[in-house]
Protein backbone atom coordinates (compact mmCIF):
# COMPACT_ATOMS: atom_id res chain seq x y z
CA UNK A 1 0.00 0.00 0.00
CA UNK A 2 3.11 2.74 0.93
CA UNK A 3 4.58 1.98 -2.65
CA UNK A 4 1.19 2.51 -4.41
CA UNK A 5 0.67 5.47 -2.40
CA UNK A 6 4.30 6.99 -3.15
CA UNK A 7 3.97 5.98 -6.82
CA UNK A 8 0.63 8.03 -6.97
CA UNK A 9 2.32 11.11 -5.16
CA UNK A 10 5.17 10.69 -7.49
CA UNK A 11 2.36 10.98 -10.71
CA UNK A 12 0.36 13.19 -9.47
CA UNK A 13 3.25 15.74 -8.81
CA UNK A 14 4.71 15.45 -12.12
CA UNK A 15 2.14 17.46 -13.74
CA UNK A 16 2.72 20.19 -11.59
CA UNK A 17 6.19 20.21 -11.99
CA UNK A 18 5.68 21.06 -15.51
CA UNK A 19 3.36 23.35 -17.44
CA UNK A 20 1.04 20.31 -18.60
CA UNK A 21 -0.54 20.44 -15.76
CA UNK A 22 -1.17 24.20 -15.46
CA UNK A 23 -1.80 24.18 -19.45
CA UNK A 24 -4.90 21.62 -19.34
CA UNK A 25 -6.60 23.64 -16.13
CA UNK A 26 -6.28 27.11 -17.81
CA UNK A 27 -7.93 25.49 -20.90
CA UNK A 28 -10.45 24.21 -18.95
CA UNK A 29 -11.24 27.27 -17.01
CA UNK A 30 -11.04 29.03 -20.25
CA UNK A 31 -13.59 27.34 -21.73
CA UNK A 32 -16.30 26.53 -19.08
CA UNK A 33 -16.33 30.24 -18.86
CA UNK A 34 -16.91 30.73 -22.44
CA UNK A 35 -19.65 28.14 -22.58
CA UNK A 36 -20.94 29.65 -19.33
CA UNK A 37 -20.67 33.28 -21.11
CA UNK A 38 -22.47 32.03 -23.95
CA UNK A 39 -25.63 30.35 -22.59
CA UNK A 40 -26.39 33.20 -20.41
CA UNK A 41 -26.13 35.26 -23.40
CA UNK A 42 -28.07 33.01 -25.28
CA UNK A 43 -30.55 32.77 -22.44
CA UNK A 44 -31.49 36.54 -22.42
CA UNK A 45 -33.13 36.17 -25.51
CA UNK A 46 -34.46 32.98 -25.36
CA UNK A 47 -35.69 31.43 -21.80
CA UNK A 48 -35.90 27.77 -20.71
CA UNK A 49 -37.02 25.73 -17.73
CA UNK A 50 -33.66 23.93 -17.52
CA UNK A 51 -30.83 25.21 -15.47
CA UNK A 52 -27.86 26.81 -16.76
CA UNK A 53 -25.86 24.06 -15.47
CA UNK A 54 -27.47 21.30 -17.21
CA UNK A 55 -27.44 23.08 -19.97
CA UNK A 56 -23.34 23.54 -19.68
CA UNK A 57 -23.02 19.65 -20.01
CA UNK A 58 -25.24 19.30 -23.33
CA UNK A 59 -22.60 22.02 -25.36
CA UNK A 60 -19.33 21.31 -27.53
CA UNK A 61 -17.56 22.93 -24.56
CA UNK A 62 -17.98 20.14 -22.22
CA UNK A 63 -17.05 17.40 -24.91
CA UNK A 64 -14.61 19.24 -26.19
CA UNK A 65 -12.65 19.80 -22.97
CA UNK A 66 -13.12 16.07 -21.93
CA UNK A 67 -11.97 14.62 -25.53
CA UNK A 68 -9.01 17.25 -25.49
CA UNK A 69 -7.63 16.60 -22.20
CA UNK A 70 -7.91 13.40 -21.79
CA UNK A 71 -5.05 12.48 -24.21
CA UNK A 72 -2.72 15.18 -23.10
CA UNK A 73 -3.40 13.99 -18.88
CA UNK A 74 -2.63 10.26 -20.14
CA UNK A 75 -0.05 10.34 -22.95
CA UNK A 76 2.75 10.34 -20.72
CA UNK A 77 2.04 7.89 -18.18
CA UNK A 78 3.80 4.94 -19.65
CA UNK A 79 5.23 6.32 -22.60
CA UNK A 80 7.64 8.63 -21.53
CA UNK A 81 8.79 6.31 -19.00
CA UNK A 82 9.30 4.05 -22.25
CA UNK A 83 11.07 6.68 -24.03
CA UNK A 84 13.09 8.58 -21.66
CA UNK A 85 14.11 4.68 -20.24
CA UNK A 86 13.18 4.71 -16.77
CA UNK A 87 10.31 2.15 -17.48
CA UNK A 88 12.72 -0.96 -16.66
CA UNK A 89 14.10 0.85 -13.55
CA UNK A 90 10.27 1.21 -12.37
CA UNK A 91 9.19 -2.16 -13.27
CA UNK A 92 11.93 -3.74 -11.37
CA UNK A 93 11.85 -1.74 -8.56
CA UNK A 94 9.85 -3.20 -5.23
CA UNK A 95 6.42 -3.18 -6.69
CA UNK A 96 3.84 -4.95 -8.69
CA UNK A 97 2.71 -4.64 -12.33
CA UNK A 98 -0.72 -3.94 -10.68
CA UNK A 99 0.00 -1.21 -8.28
CA UNK A 100 2.31 0.97 -11.17
CA UNK A 101 -1.31 0.65 -13.41
CA UNK A 102 -3.28 1.98 -10.09
CA UNK A 103 -0.88 4.67 -9.21
CA UNK A 104 -0.69 5.94 -12.72
CA UNK A 105 -4.19 5.66 -13.34
CA UNK A 106 -5.02 7.33 -10.08
CA UNK A 107 -3.20 10.48 -10.50
CA UNK A 108 -4.41 10.88 -13.58
CA UNK A 109 -8.18 10.55 -12.12
CA UNK A 110 -7.27 12.55 -9.51
CA UNK A 111 -5.90 15.22 -11.61
CA UNK A 112 -8.59 15.34 -13.62
CA UNK A 113 -10.97 15.76 -10.78
CA UNK A 114 -8.99 18.84 -9.65
CA UNK A 115 -8.83 20.13 -13.13
CA UNK A 116 -13.05 20.97 -13.18
CA UNK A 117 -12.90 22.50 -9.88
CA UNK A 118 -13.11 26.07 -11.58
CA UNK A 119 -16.64 24.67 -12.72
CA UNK A 120 -18.05 24.63 -9.14
CA UNK A 121 -16.39 28.16 -8.41
CA UNK A 122 -18.33 29.11 -12.15
CA UNK A 123 -21.58 27.73 -10.50
CA UNK A 124 -20.86 29.58 -7.38
CA UNK A 125 -20.62 32.65 -9.20
CA UNK A 126 -23.33 32.05 -11.37
CA UNK A 127 -25.87 31.89 -8.11
CA UNK A 128 -24.63 35.37 -6.51
CA UNK A 129 -25.12 37.31 -9.95
CA UNK A 130 -28.26 36.28 -11.16
CA UNK A 131 -30.22 34.82 -7.57
CA UNK A 132 -31.20 31.90 -9.24
CA UNK A 133 -31.18 28.77 -6.67
CA UNK A 134 -31.92 25.70 -9.06
CA UNK A 135 -27.97 26.71 -10.46
CA UNK A 136 -26.64 25.37 -6.72
CA UNK A 137 -29.40 22.54 -6.30
CA UNK A 138 -27.29 20.44 -4.44
CA UNK A 139 -28.56 17.05 -5.77
CA UNK A 140 -27.82 18.26 -9.58
CA UNK A 141 -24.22 19.60 -8.81
CA UNK A 142 -23.35 16.35 -6.64
CA UNK A 143 -24.87 14.38 -9.45
CA UNK A 144 -23.15 16.45 -12.50
CA UNK A 145 -19.65 15.91 -10.92
CA UNK A 146 -20.15 11.98 -9.81
CA UNK A 147 -20.80 11.76 -13.72
CA UNK A 148 -17.65 13.54 -14.44
CA UNK A 149 -15.83 11.52 -11.82
CA UNK A 150 -17.42 8.27 -13.45
CA UNK A 151 -16.84 9.35 -17.13
CA UNK A 152 -13.05 10.68 -16.21
CA UNK A 153 -12.15 7.00 -14.46
CA UNK A 154 -13.68 5.78 -18.11
CA UNK A 155 -11.52 7.90 -20.14
CA UNK A 156 -8.13 7.80 -18.08
CA UNK A 157 -8.52 4.28 -18.15
CA UNK A 158 -8.81 4.36 -22.05
CA UNK A 159 -6.01 7.09 -22.33
CA UNK A 160 -3.77 4.73 -19.71
CA UNK A 161 -4.15 2.22 -22.14
CA UNK A 162 -3.13 4.16 -25.08
CA UNK A 163 -0.31 5.09 -23.31
CA UNK A 164 1.19 2.09 -22.93
CA UNK A 165 0.88 0.45 -26.30
CA UNK A 166 3.33 2.85 -27.59
CA UNK A 167 6.63 4.55 -26.36
CA UNK A 168 5.48 7.55 -28.21
CA UNK A 169 3.69 10.34 -26.09
CA UNK A 170 2.00 11.60 -29.97
CA UNK A 171 0.96 8.38 -30.72
CA UNK A 172 -0.54 7.45 -27.34
CA UNK A 173 -2.61 11.13 -27.74
CA UNK A 174 -3.31 10.05 -31.31
CA UNK A 175 -4.99 6.79 -30.11
CA UNK A 176 -6.35 8.14 -26.57
CA UNK A 177 -8.47 11.03 -29.36
CA UNK A 178 -9.46 8.58 -31.72
CA UNK A 179 -11.11 6.56 -29.23
CA UNK A 180 -12.37 8.99 -27.46
CA UNK A 181 -14.16 10.79 -30.51
CA UNK A 182 -15.31 7.47 -31.47
CA UNK A 183 -17.05 7.03 -28.85
CA UNK A 184 -18.28 10.46 -28.82
CA UNK A 185 -19.63 9.98 -32.48
CA UNK A 186 -21.52 6.63 -31.51
CA UNK A 187 -23.59 8.68 -29.23
CA UNK A 188 -24.15 11.70 -31.33
CA UNK A 189 -25.22 8.88 -33.88
CA UNK A 190 -27.34 7.45 -31.71
CA UNK A 191 -30.16 10.49 -31.52
CA UNK A 192 -29.85 10.20 -35.16
CA UNK A 193 -29.60 7.20 -36.43
CA UNK A 194 -33.39 5.35 -37.18
CA UNK A 195 -33.06 1.74 -35.74
CA UNK A 196 -36.49 1.00 -35.37
CA UNK A 197 -36.27 -0.09 -32.05
CA UNK A 198 -34.35 -3.29 -32.77
CA UNK A 199 -31.34 -4.32 -30.48
CA UNK A 200 -29.15 -1.61 -32.79
CA UNK A 201 -31.38 0.71 -31.04
CA UNK A 202 -30.51 -0.90 -27.46
CA UNK A 203 -26.98 -0.88 -28.21
CA UNK A 204 -26.56 2.96 -29.37
CA UNK A 205 -29.06 3.59 -26.04
CA UNK A 206 -26.28 2.23 -24.01
CA UNK A 207 -23.69 3.88 -25.44
CA UNK A 208 -25.77 7.52 -25.08
CA UNK A 209 -23.02 9.66 -23.13
CA UNK A 210 -24.98 12.48 -23.89
CA UNK A 211 -28.15 11.32 -21.72
CA UNK A 212 -25.81 9.80 -19.27
CA UNK A 213 -24.39 12.99 -18.77
CA UNK A 214 -27.99 14.82 -19.12
CA UNK A 215 -29.10 12.47 -16.03
CA UNK A 216 -26.27 13.28 -13.70
CA UNK A 217 -26.46 17.05 -13.89
CA UNK A 218 -30.52 16.73 -13.45
CA UNK A 219 -29.62 14.42 -10.07
CA UNK A 220 -30.86 11.65 -11.53
CA UNK A 221 -28.01 8.71 -10.47
CA UNK A 222 -29.10 5.88 -12.76
CA UNK A 223 -27.71 2.07 -12.65
CA UNK A 224 -26.86 1.80 -16.27
CA UNK A 225 -24.55 5.08 -16.43
CA UNK A 226 -22.82 3.64 -13.10
CA UNK A 227 -22.51 0.09 -14.58
CA UNK A 228 -21.09 1.00 -18.12
CA UNK A 229 -18.78 3.43 -16.89
CA UNK A 230 -16.76 1.21 -14.05
CA UNK A 231 -16.98 -1.32 -16.32
CA UNK A 232 -15.09 0.31 -19.09
CA UNK A 233 -12.38 1.43 -16.60
CA UNK A 234 -11.88 -2.28 -15.48
CA UNK A 235 -11.61 -3.14 -19.06
CA UNK A 236 -9.27 -0.74 -19.76
CA UNK A 237 -6.93 -0.98 -16.51
CA UNK A 238 -7.56 -4.55 -16.97
CA UNK A 239 -6.01 -4.56 -20.39
CA UNK A 240 -3.13 -1.77 -19.43
CA UNK A 241 -1.72 -4.40 -16.80
CA UNK A 242 -1.86 -7.49 -19.76
CA UNK A 243 0.18 -5.08 -21.74
CA UNK A 244 2.51 -4.44 -18.89
CA UNK A 245 2.69 -7.90 -18.09
CA UNK A 246 3.86 -8.81 -21.71
CA UNK A 247 7.31 -7.21 -21.48
CA UNK A 248 8.18 -10.74 -19.12
CA UNK A 249 7.31 -12.72 -22.30
CA UNK A 250 9.63 -10.98 -24.43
Amino acid sequence: MQAYLTLTRRELAAYFISLTGYVVIAGTLFLTGLSFAVLVSKLQEVSTPMPVTELFFATPFFWLIVLLATPVITMRLFAHEKFSGTFETLMTAPVSDRQVVLAKFTAAWVFYLLMWLPLLGIIFLLRHFTNDPSALDAGAVGGAFLGIALQGGAFMAGGLFASALTRSQIVAAMICLAGGTSLFLLSFLGDHVNTDGGWVAQVFNYLNLFDYMADFARGVVDTRPVVFYLSLTLLFLFLTLRVVESRRWR
